[in-house]
């Protein structure tokens, strides 16, 4: 009976293509609204959330505002260092200045950092080394030289060996980091040069540590609370002095967001779903109210109410699930050509999102589907061939 009300659903829908493709353009675009709304959503939050694990997803960071006439210096960051929850602990000093090589120069940020900065950051070389902690005791004038910098000044990445003048002093370059092609790099830009924290801090006229960036042995809440209760002590209690990041706060506090958004965007998009479930039951009504005299007939040589409401809900289950069909593969296509814009976010459709279309398209189908072919069903035989259109 299945089978036998199947292909009379899939001749009626293709006697008439042109209103059967209209009946299904609000499933279609519903289902294009969800996925790739959703997708979206989600492959922008994979990207973002592979930017902040690259950044250090278990990683403090502090930011000394006021020192309260205890500045924190170099070698005070051995105590926060001899904590227990804390593995390593670098400084991180920063100016501005202008980089010049032969006839081509940069605007550059000069970073004064110590060697372990490399492994809380999780920098990686491609030519050279990075900085040694005799760089940083003899405040030696060598620097290291992101790939984009080098490019730019230089005209090509391998320069180890070379020297360059930044803000009018001269130093050797002993390493070149690896090309940084990810989302964070491309969106903010710009040409960074790591030096010893010595020698920027003399040349910035910062000689005291404002900024530090520490990696947990363990769980990072309790490193951000030992590091808290050294700067408390530190600074007379004034929680004012500094400021503190929990970078893996800030990734969860991202997955939250994202997933609101995730939940608000499709909800918007269930409301094109549901509007397609209107039209489909609309010309399900049209439909019933055309084959009346057939419903009759078939009423007429035994068909019960179950065989007619089956046939119509089928009917009806089949449109909205071709739409869906339809609307996935039409989904695909817009993602891919995003994805193509794009270049640094991959959106795909992942099998959840799949699966959430398909089944609510379903249900769709079946509960305004439901409707008309209860009025089928119910039609009265006789009035049923009696009827003329």
């Amino acid at each position: 009976m299945i089978v036998q009300s199947v292909k009379m659903a899939w001749e009626a829908i293709t006697s008439n293509k042109l209103r059967s493709f209209l009946t299904m353009l609000g499933i279609i675009i519903g289902v294009v609204a969800l996925v790739v709304l959703v997708s979206l959503v989600n492959g922008a939050t994979g990207a973002v959330t592979s930017e902040i694990t690259a950044l250090g997803n278990d990683m403090v960071t502090v930011s000394v505002l006021y020192d309260k006439g205890s500045p924190i210096r170099l070698e005070d960051l051995d105590e926060i260092a001899a904590l227990d929850a804390v593995n390593e602990a670098a400084p991180s000093g920063s100016m501005n200045a202008s980089a010049r090589y032969g006839y081509s120069d940069a605007d550059v940020s000069l970073y004064g950092v110590t060697p372990l900065y490399y492994n809380i950051q999780g920098l990686k070389l491609k030519y050279g080394r990075f900085l040694k902690t005799a760089d940083v005791a003899n405040a030696s004038y060598v620097a290291v030289l992101s790939y984009s910098t080098a490019e730019e000044l230089f005209g090509k990445p391998e320069v180890v060996g070379e020297s360059l003048t930044i803000a009018g002093r001269s130093f050797q370059i002993v390493g070149v980091l690896d090309e940084d092609d990810s989302l964070l790099a491309s969106m903010i830009g710009g040409y960074n040069i790591y030096a010893p924290f010595t020698v920027e801090s003399r040349m910035a006229g910062e000689p005291y540590v404002t900024s530090i960036a520490v990696s947990p042995s363990g769980d990072t809440d309790a490193t951000e609370s030992e590091v808290e209760s050294f700067l408390l002590a530190r600074f007379h209690q004034d929680e004012d002095a500094y400021r503190l990041m929990n970078m893996s706060s800030i990734s969860d506090a991202m997955s939250t967001v994202t997933g609101t958004l995730s939940l608000l965007l499709g909800g918007i998009a269930a409301i094109s779903l549901l509007v397609g479930g209107i039209g489909i039951m609309n010309i399900m009504l049209v439909s019933v109210t055309e084959r009346t005299k057939e419903i009759g007939i078939r009423k007429a040589i035994g068909a019960g109410k179950k065989s007619i409401m089956l046939q119509f809900l089928i009917e009806a289950l089949m449109v909205s699930l071709m739409g869906c069909l339809l609307g996935l593969a039409l989904s695909w296509v817009i993602l891919e050509i995003v994805s193509a814009i794009a270049k640094t976010i991959s959106f795909s459709m992942s099998i959840g999102v799949v699966v959430l279309a398909v089944g609510f398209a379903s249900a769709i189908g079946l509960i305004f589907g439901l409707y008309p072919a209860n009025k089928a069903a119910n039609k009265h035989p006789i009035e049923a061939l009696r009827y003329e259109g």
